[in-house]
């Protein structure tokens, strides 16, 4: 099969970041379906992957990628939640190859079914985002799905609103029946995360304490940060409400203070979407059902797609400037390749 990786872990700049490579199709084990490929999507972690290896080469290509959507062509012995010829959507896991090849060997209870109101190119980048977002607000903070009016007078605010999660968080927590303070710091992203749902939008490149307080409130119930863990970890501590919740994705370079919690009891949350996969965790069939679930909802309309480019083939130049996208830290939303592969 075709399938596009790196021997070196080089700038993006580089005309080597991406090769292609004729490797072998995987083999799969009893819970897998081989998927045949047919759109995927870049996410931060697939840059920081690509780019901050060891230096020298690698012995094997490695094939990154951690969105796909495609066709189901065969299922292991012990399958039971899907067939041959099913469209189906996934992140993947972190210690097997990635999806940017034309298969893939997935285990079944981290896939879901496709959205049918979504077509490839927009179907692509909804996975990891859309699992991050859900597992953050809805496993990690104790927000509630099932009791709405449990949430009306609760206030969330949504560091770095704009970017993939960012933008389903934001649906996710308006759907809840939350309050939405979203942060963003351009005139373009400040109208994306408004068209999100977003209820109020302060600037992150600001002092988000004054940015929050401007708007007449003092502490938010919940705090979801997506991006420079480091830069707002002080705003954080202060902006949190006394026995409040907050949860971060791991993106933080030093040690963080949790003594600053201290005092108002507050509790700290972790999300790494890959963790159930990894560890092969007792509820790992939960993201099943959270793809399921955010199917229904893309289906009915509660959800919109966050996929605002698109590369219409799948190549090693085309994953190359996809790349360079998602590096420029001037992407709204997710970036996608589908198609054919060349």
């Amino acid at each position: 099969m075709v399938a596009i990786g790196f021997q070196e872990h080089l700038p993006i700049s580089s005309a080597n970041s991406f090769q292609k490579y004729t490797v072998l199709v995987p083999k799969i084990g009893k819970h897998d379906l081989l998927v045949r490929v047919n759109g995927v999507s870049v996410n931060p972690v697939d840059t920081f992957v690509r780019g901050g290896g060891r230096k020298g080469m690698l012995k094997q290509p490695k094939i990154i990628g951690w969105d796909a959507v495609g066709i189901v062509e065969e299922i292991g012995a012990e399958v039971t939640l899907f067939n041959k010829g099913d469209r189906v959507y996934y992140a993947g896991e972190f210690n097997r190859q990635g999806s940017d090849a034309q298969y893939q060997a997935v285990d079944e209870r981290i896939v879901g079914h496709a959205p049918k109101t979504l077509d490839d190119s927009d179907a692509a980048g909804i996975p990891l985002t859309a699992l991050t977002a859900y597992e953050s607000l809805f496993e990690q903070l104790p927000i509630s799905l099932t009791d709405k009016t449990k949430n009306t007078d609760k206030t969330i605010l949504i560091i770095n609103g704009a970017g993939g999660v960012g933008s389903l968080a934001v649906q996710m927590a308006h759907h809840a029946g939350l309050k939405v303070i979203a942060t963003a710091s351009r005139p373009d992203t400040e109208a994306w995360v408004r068209k999100m749902g977003a209820d109020e939008v302060v600037n992150h490149r600001n002092d988000l304490v004054k940015e929050v307080h401007g708007l007449g409130i003092k502490f938010v119930d919940y705090i979801l940060n997506l991006k420079d863990l480091d830069g707002h970890w002080k705003e954080i501590a202060q902006l949190i409400k006394p026995q409040g919740y907050v949860a971060a994705t791991t993106e933080n370079h030093r040690g963080i203070d949790l003594q600053q919690l201290t005092k108002k009891m507050v509790t700290f949350a972790w999300e790494w979407m890959y963790s159930k996969a990894y560890y092969k965790t007792t509820n790992m069939v939960t993201q099943h059902e959270i793809l399921e679930k955010v199917a229904q909802w893309l289906n009915n309309g509660t959800l919109q797609s966050t996929v605002t480019k698109k590369y219409d083939q799948i190549t090693s130049h085309n994953l190359q400037q996809a790349h360079a996208d998602v590096e420029s830290g001037h992407m709204i939303g997710k970036v996608t390749l589908y198609g054919e592969w060349q």
